[in-house]
């Protein structure tokens, strides 16, 4: 059963996708549609200073329909960054992400970032966490200690 952010990456893993402020957005969303992924970290000099995601993309594309190969990444990315450490509960994530409306967290484990959850990560963990705690419910009516 995962109860921290820390399981969550152990499960699926420390990687993100991270770009430069003066990336194109074309070179970000050929980059997360290669990927399978919905939102890249921005690092400037090996510190957080944004998120791209299709949100932001969606969010400007009359702006950004002029030409993605010229419009940078800095122009469009969220700059309010919301993060978690690694031994965050679930419930935690879960109240950031809804009380905030973003649907990615970096994990940050002092200055070092050690990896991403988003929102789908979250449900799933906490989905499974209730799932667990029925089914030890369901053994303890049967009798099955």
């Amino acid at each position: 059963m995962l109860e921290s952010v820390k399981q969550i990456l152990e499960r699926k893993g420390h990687g993100v996708l991270c770009i430069t402020p003066d990336a194109s957005i074309y070179e970000a969303l050929k980059m997360m549609a290669g990927s399978n992924v919905g939102a890249l970290v921005v690092m400037e000099e090996g510190n957080v200073v944004g998120m791209f995601s299709e949100r932001d993309y969606a969010r400007e594309l009359e702006f950004c329909s002029h030409s993605c190969l010229t419009i940078k990444v800095s122009d469009v990315m969220s700059k309010d960054i919301y993060f978690v450490k690694p031994e965050t509960l679930i419930d935690e994530a879960m109240a950031i992400v809804t009380e905030t409306r973003c649907r990615h967290l970096p994990v940050m484990d002092g200055e070092e970032m050690v990896g991403m959850v988003s929102i789908g990560d979250l449900v799933k963990a906490s989905i499974d966490k209730k799932d667990f705690v029925i089914r030890q419910l369901e053994k303890y009516i049967k009798g099955e200690h």
